[in-house]
């Protein structure tokens, strides 16, 4: 049996199917970050003494400013499918993969750095808390740069065969990677800064 796909809105929701599940999907993964958070504030509220200084706050901005860049460029990629406008949509995913990608080497550079000094995660709570929150970070940037692959590859056919269909895949990817940018949006100030 095969379920079809719909792109019309629910009647009780006022909202597809695919954004519906995205926005469940997405209530999980705010559990999942408050949790941590959680663990974060327990742990340094009861330390008695907490590292300040110990990340490249310059990195962290950098890093910041090319996720919020790549929040823009997932807007303008969605917007061009709506304006039926495929080749921009093209380079807006293209550049919202690139930025992802050269998030990730940033963070692969200043990990390095950590790990050559021997700051590692059984080096101190701070940096257990730190390398735990943006790893995990990390792979659900990896995990959204594998969906937009597979929407830049073999899942760019489906523009073809059902237009909305792939706009709505566009519009999920999007929220995902909004909130993956919300949460950096947080961890920046948390662990950079304060």
């Amino acid at each position: 049996m095969n379920i079809p796909y719909t792109v019309d809105e629910r009647p009780d929701t006022g909202l597809t199917n695919g954004k519906l599940g995205i926005w469940l999907f997405l209530a999980s993964e705010v559990m999942l970050f408050g949790a941590l958070f959680s663990t974060y504030i327990i742990l340094r509220v009861g330390a008695p003494e907490w590292p300040h200084g110990e990340l490249n706050i310059w990195l962290g901005a950098i890093n910041t400013i090319i996720l919020i860049s790549s929040s823009v460029t997932m807007v303008m990629a969605w917007a061009s499918l709506k304006m039926n406008d495929w080749g921009k949509h093209r380079l807006f995913l293209i550049s919202t993969f690139l930025l992802a990608a050269l998030f990730l080497v940033n963070k692969y550079f200043e990990y390095s750095a950590h790990f050559a000094t021997g700051e590692l995660p059984s080096h101190s709570t701070f940096l257990a808390i730190y390398y735990t929150l943006t790893g995990l970070h990390g792979l659900h940037i990896l995990g959204g740069m594998i969906v937009m692959a597979y929407l830049l590859g073999p899942g760019a056919k489906m523009w073809k065969e059902n237009s909305d269909q792939f706009a709505n895949r566009i519009e999920a990817t999007g929220l995902y990677w909004h909130f993956v940018d919300l949460v950096w949006i947080f961890l920046f100030p948390v662990l950079y800064l304060l």
